[in-house]
């Protein structure tokens, strides 16, 4: 097993399924980092400030739009998403559902061999990534990822394997990301409540 660190991660190699299944449990549910896994490659990744402060500034945003427009939806956050049979599992800085909320409405367990996916990722890139986690999301067929890098969030559909970038969201296709990242920008001085209140003054005239 090899061990590769940088300042706010840690990359191992050649870990097998059940190591990765292991090392889960052994780090539990009640921690800080996040994890990627590929093809027995393993990323865990410790979050900065500035990247927790994105995304719960976008996440609550998405949550907000949605209660103002009357979308149902689910938030579950970094849940730990596993594809055995895909070689496949990602923890996204957060996840919705949208489009399948109706067939997944009240649970409280996931298996992707049974339920769809999500139908949104968030993930806040502020850093390089040892572990490209597009590929990982498109195993685990996530049809859309929002990434925001650079104070832009881009909309990334899945499209026969590969992500490609699109102006209009599948999952809320009123929003425009644009609008919504310069809120969160302006008003951040102001602190938390001032964003969304804006965010949701916004939604209200969409």
């Amino acid at each position: 097993m090899l061990t590769k660190q940088r300042a706010d991660r840690v990359l191992l190699s050649n870990i097998s399924w059940q190591q990765f299944e292991n090392i889960l449990r052994d780090l539990g549910e009640t921690r800080a980092s996040r994890v990627a896994y590929c093809d027995g490659t393993l990323e865990i990744m410790t979050p900065l400030p500035e990247h927790e402060f994105y995304k719960e500034a976008i996440g609550d945003a998405i949550k907000d739009c949605a209660d103002e427009l009357e979308i149902d939806y689910e938030s579950l956050g970094s849940t730990t998403w596993r594809k055995p049979a895909a070689k496949a599992g990602l923890e996204p800085d957060n996840c919705f559902y949208f489009q399948h909320e109706p067939l997944i409405r009240g649970q409280l367990d996931y298996d992707l061999a049974k339920d769809p996916p999500p139908d949104l990722a968030l993930e806040i890139e502020l850093t390089s990534r040892s572990l490209e986690r597009f590929p990982i999301h498109a195993r685990l067929g996530v049809p859309e990822i929002w990434s925001y890098e650079d104070g832009k969030i881009t909309i990334y559909l899945l499209d026969q394997g590969e992500y490609r970038v699109s102006e209009i969201s599948l999952a809320l296709p009123q929003i425009s990301v644009t609008k919504m990242m310069a809120l969160i920008e302006e008003n951040r001085p102001l602190g938390r409540r001032a964003i969304r209140r804006a965010i949701r003054e916004w939604a209200r005239t969409l």
